[in-house]
């Protein structure tokens, strides 16, 4: 058994509406960075589907045009549709593109976290707390067996919207700004919390699953989220727990090169691939593909390419 799988923010794939079209010079940007990734499995995330026209259906035709010519573009294709509906959403969409057969493709949005009511400091009227976008997975028939897959993309650590704090755009108080942030972190450890007992639904059904979830988690090695999926703790529990825990493949990357965004001067690693420990201990090498990589504070007008670094790992 061989395979690599990656993640990779394409970052606003696809146009927005009112929009030109994505223009060539983007797409070539991107395609090279397909192409060093020679993923068997491919992980995407912002992909937007805008309407070709106002009454036309939501389409991804800009993923299409960024791979045709590549051997992605005949891949067995999962994509997130927008929570209630039977078509993507506008933006930010979830993709899975896989070598091999897909099966069991589900998307999860509140399934094992339900929705809640979060009352503001403050203030008597709650406001509900929804995840802004499901979680996909799904069942790649790879090589050697089945791997579960999931595909994530947590919420930005930028305050959440409350409408008595905010007018016109603009947060009316410090205050309110700071219960927005709070509001926000909250649903990005839901969020972690829901893939994480997705997980674990599978390891009651098949307890040798193989299991990979990767993606944007808009949260560093370390952060609650990414604890949370990673669900045991390092530091002494029974061989049973330990079992069930996922392993930070992007820690295998170089201390250097442990990074996939800049963001004024800082680098933070916000993307990775958590895998099961039998496929853990199959990880030939991981890479963090950010040479190059543009700050995201001083990014230039008009830059194509992604501000966010791929990672790549490779079974064997």
């Amino acid at each position: 058994m061989s395979f690599a799988i990656a993640t990779f923010n394409v970052e606003n794939l696809g146009a927005r509406p009112g929009d030109a079209p994505d223009s060539d010079a983007r797409l070539a940007a991107l395609r090279p960075v397909l192409a060093a990734l020679a993923a068997d499995i491919l992980c995407l995330q912002e992909v937007n589907a805008p309407r070709p026209d106002p009454q036309g259906a939501r389409t991804f035709g800009s993923l299409d045009r960024l791979l045709e010519g590549t051997p992605y573009a005949h891949f067995h294709r999962a994509a997130s549709t927008r929570p209630g509906a039977d078509e993507p959403a506008d933006v930010h969409n979830l993709v899975i593109l896989s070598r091999y057969r897909l099966t069991g493709i589900r998307q999860l949005h509140h399934d094992f976290v339900p929705q809640w009511d979060w009352i503001s400091p403050g203030e008597r009227e709650p406001v509900r707390a929804i995840f802004d976008r499901p979680i996909l997975s799904a069942c790649v028939q790879a090589p050697g067996g089945p791997v579960h897959v999931l595909n994530l993309h947590l919420r930005a650590p930028r305050a959440a919207h409350l409408p008595v704090e905010k007018s016109a755009g603009r947060w009316l108080t410090s205050s309110g700004w700071a219960k927005g942030m709070y509001l926000a972190s909250q649903l990005r450890q839901a969020q972690a919390l829901e893939a994480r007992l997705f997980v674990e639904a599978v390891f009651d059904r098949e307890p040798d699953a193989r299991i990979i979830v990767c993606g944007d988690f808009n949260a560093d090695s370390f952060e609650t989220p990414t604890r949370i999926l990673c669900g045991a703790p390092e530091d002494g529990e029974d061989e049973a727990f330990l079992k069930r825990r996922l392993e930070r493949l992007e820690m295998r990357a170089p201390v250097g090169k442990r990074f996939s965004i800049i963001h004024g001067g800082r680098k933070a690693l916000l993307d990775h691939v958590l895998a099961s420990q039998n496929l853990a201990r199959l990880c030939g090498s991981v890479e963090i593909l950010n040479e190059g990589l543009v700050d995201e504070a001083h990014a230039p007008q008009g830059f194509t390419g992604s501000l966010h670094a791929p990672v790549v790992a490779r079974f064997a």
